[in-house]
């Protein structure tokens, strides 16, 4: 039997509201996004839990409001690289260059943003910690990003990113996989409700 994975994303930005892409920018979380996580706990797991987030300060400030303690950063986390698109939104790129974005975007696995990284990148990316997690003891809650998570969903349920999603991830919950000693994720549970605390 593999390791616990409780995957959470981080608390809504000002960018998120207007559906800017964020990438790598280092943006905080809003106000409104820190009240409502100061409310709520992540549902409880069968072990003691590892917390760990993403080096980006809207994953720290979501997993400490959660009450994270103590905190592991973890690099291999953080989210995709969107290169020039980062700051922009996915309406405004698809009307500035229909053509590209369509061929860009229907690759699947293997979008990739000019100067950014593919899924596919994410997913090597995140294998070998991965595999560290399914060796490990204890169960593990991962504050990161949307990009991570899908890239883990996809591994999980073999999908190749070239249409929708089979299972629609609810971006305010808690989604649960089992991660074998060799870095492969099982899904358990998708969209747990956080819990009040």
């Amino acid at each position: 039997m593999g390791a616990e994975l409780l995957l959470i994303r981080h608390g809504e930005t000002a960018w998120n509201q207007t559906k800017r892409l964020q990438g790598r920018a280092d943006i905080a979380l809003s106000d409104a996004a820190r009240r409502r996580l100061t409310k709520l706990r992540p549902p409880p797991l069968s072990s003691a839990a590892d917390w760990v987030a993403s080096p980006l300060v809207r994953a720290g400030e979501t997993a400490t409001l959660l009450g994270a303690a103590p905190l592991i950063t973890e690099p291999r986390i953080i989210e995709m690289d969107l290169g020039a698109w980062e700051g922009q939104t996915l309406d405004a790129l698809r009307q500035a260059d229909p053509a590209a974005m369509r061929r860009n975007e229907a690759l699947g696995l293997d979008m990739l943003p000019p100067g950014g990284e593919s899924p596919r990148m994410v997913q090597r990316r995140l294998k070998p910690w991965l595999q560290e997690r399914g060796t490990g003891r204890s169960a593990t809650i991962a504050v990161t990003h949307k990009g991570v998570i899908r890239a883990i969903m996809a591994l999980a349920l073999n999908w190749d990113m070239r249409q929708d999603a089979p299972v629609k991830l609810d971006w305010r919950a808690a989604h649960l996989f089992e991660i074998d000693t060799a870095g492969l994720p099982r899904p358990l549970r998708m969209n747990i409700p956080l819990e009040p605390k």
